[in-house]
């Protein structure tokens, strides 16, 4: 036990207050067909991958890279590399083939875990295990007591998403999510809650919902990938009650408006979005679909964890598109030009900070401050209550003519508009005025809307210099592994000298 927690090991935080013949997990197509485990499966499953690594000869603290699509496999394979005092590193298999074998050769794993199908995008210098063809001979059943780990040995990597560069490897210690788990408070109800996760078990947002989920004894419905009909059918046949998602995936649910009309979704209770910011529009429509379940807008970083923001200590109504105010377990400041303000990059320190990024020193200096705050390069502006609202990155942020932009403030307005579902806001290049703003727009279902339209409605609902000065209008917006939206992809669909010159005056 570390300090209080009722685990030393991350990966046998699995709940000992539910029976083993307990539901834990829903599989749904994994393998291409819907599977059940309970949770005495999983600990004897994990339990089996444990001994397998161990038969295989791997030491204390290597790396075993796990690169597959959502099943039960991965989330096997994730505690059981754990429990063996090895590190659990899910790889995001949606980053191109040279990236997958840097990821793969950057954390010097030792070996590889995954579906056939992803397996191949992983450099053949490392042995492979193939959920699909090695699985039962891999497996080593039998009795295992999970290795007791020190608080501040690795459990994990997560690798960022690159945009900005390589991707890096944020090592995570057993300590780091154990107080995850500590923090995240149960909702109220019956043992059994099921909880829906589409999201990639490479990424922060479904992974520590899995963890939580698990440690609380409650039920993982786990869809291999998300897609809007699937996911709402899938939280219809389960009567799911609790739905995790980054907004993107909630943006292109609620325009599946026939299928939400013919299916019963009064299970649901709650729905939380977080990794991404959310907008008034999008909050109206979920709660739409969802009318009797209560809206979460959460926020979390790899570096520091999904525990960031909590209700107002003394019970005020929390803002919708606010997060919360700091959570009493958080330590929070806000700091602009080197001095704490109402609005300026969010600073955290708590529990879950990251020990350190893999092989690379100098850039964990970087975003770690002398006094151990976490610099996130997220702004947020607090108000008068404490309750904070996000603004934008601090590296998405252009300057338009000596004014200071931040995508997502003009997304929120552009997203008021009726007519429109999405909006994702870039700069552009300007000779006169540095950059300008454009916009990508995702029209409402059946909404007759153009690009005078959209001008229009920004100048009349925000500073000038943030309307947009061309719109395009595209079917639907493109995902990243995430599930977030790729503004890389859009950029590249803004044609070469894309400001009208009448423009350059605005």
């Amino acid at each position: 036990m570390i300090d209080g927690l009722r685990y030393d090991n991350q990966g046998a935080a699995l709940s000992r207050d539910v029976p083993a013949t307990a539901l834990a997990l829903i599989d749904e197509g994994g393998n291409g067909k819907e599977r059940r485990f309970d949770y005495g499966d999983l600990m004897r499953l994990s339990g089996a991958v444990a001994r397998g690594l161990r038969r295989r000869g791997l030491r204390r603290g290597d790396r075993v890279a796990i690169l597959s699509a959502n099943r039960a496999e991965f989330l096997i394979s994730f505690l059981g590399t754990m429990q063996a005092g090895f590190v659990s590193v899910p790889v995001n298999w949606k980053l191109p083939a040279e990236t997958v074998a840097y990821v793969v050769n950057d954390c010097d794993a030792k070996m590889v875990l995954g579906d056939e199908a992803r397996l191949a995008l992983a450099p053949d210098s490392v042995p492979k295990v193939s959920f699909d063809k090695d699985w039962n001979s891999f497996l080593d059943e039998g009795p295992f007591t999970p290795m007791k780990m020190e608080p501040d040995e690795p459990a994990l990597f997560l690798y960022t998403s690159g945009s900005t560069g390589k991707p890096k490897g944020v090592v995570l210690s057993h300590y780091s999510h154990l107080w995850v788990m500590s923090q995240r408070k149960r909702r109220p109800g019956p043992q059994g809650q099921r909880a829906l996760v589409a999201a990639p078990l490479y990424h922060m947002n479904g992974l520590a919902m899995c963890q939580t989920t698990f440690e609380q004894g409650d039920t993982v419905v786990l869809l291999p990938q998300f897609t809007p009909k699937g996911y709402i059918e899938a939280a219809a046949r389960h009567r799911v009650g609790f739905l995790t998602s980054v907004p993107t995936m909630m943006a292109m649910l609620v325009r599946e408006k026939e299928l939400l009309a013919k299916v019963d979704l009064s299970a649901v209770e709650a729905v939380r979005m977080g990794s991404a910011p959310l907008t008034q529009g999008l909050i109206d429509q979920v709660r739409a679909a969802f009318p009797k379940a209560t809206i979460g807008n959460g926020y979390g970083t790899t570096e520091a964890g999904p525990v960031v923001f909590g209700p107002h200590p003394q019970g005020l109504k929390q803002p919708e598109l606010s997060p919360g105010t700091a959570h009493p377990a958080v330590q929070l400041r806000l700091v602009h030009d080197g001095k704490e303000a109402d609005e300026g990059e969010l600073q955290m320190r708590c529990g879950a900070l990251m020990t350190h990024y893999h092989k690379l020193p100098e850039t964990t200096a970087k975003v770690m401050t002398p006094d151990g705050y976490y610099r996130t390069g997220d702004v947020f502006r607090r108000d008068e209550n404490g309750f904070f609202f996000f603004v934008g990155r601090v590296d998405d942020m252009f300057v338009c003519g000596g004014e200071n932009i931040y995508p997502g403030e003009v997304e929120k307005m552009l997203e008021k508009h009726p007519a429109i579902d999405q909006a994702a806001v870039l700069p552009v290049p300007d000779e006169l005025k540095g950059y300008k703003p454009v916009a990508f727009v995702v029209r409402s279902k059946g909404a007759a809307l153009d690009e005078q339209a959209v001008k229009t409605y920004a100048l009349a609902n925000a500073p000038a210099y943030q309307h947009p000065r061309r719109v395009f209008f595209v079917d639907e917006m493109p995902l990243a592994g995430t599930n977030k939206i790729d503004k890389r992809v859009l950029a590249r669909q803004i044609p070469p000298g894309v400001i009208p010159s009448e423009a350059r005056d605005l």
